[in-house]
C-alpha cells in the first residue's frame, strides 16, 4: 500500500509531461502536413460520371 503514495504522483507527473510535450510539439508545427496542401491542385472538384450516357437511354 505505500507503493502508491509514490506510484499516483509519478503516473500524474508522466501524463502531465506527455501532454506539455504534446502541447509543445503542436505548437512548434511537429504534425503540420506539408504535402496535402501542394498536391490539392491535383484532385478534381467535379465528379465524373462513367456511366452518364447510360443514364439518360433509361429514362
Amino acid at each position: 500500500m505505500e507503493v502508491i503514495t509514490i506510484l499516483i504522483p509519478l503516473a500524474i507527473l508522466l501524463a502531465l509531461s506527455f501532454i506539455a510535450g504534446f502541447i509543445w510539439m503542436t505548437m512548434k508545427g511537429q504534425y503540420d502536413d506539408l504535402e496535402t496542401p501542394a498536391m490539392r491542385m491535383l484532385i478534381d472538384d467535379k465528379k465524373i460520371n462513367i456511366n452518364s450516357d447510360s443514364n439518360k437511354e433509361k429514362k
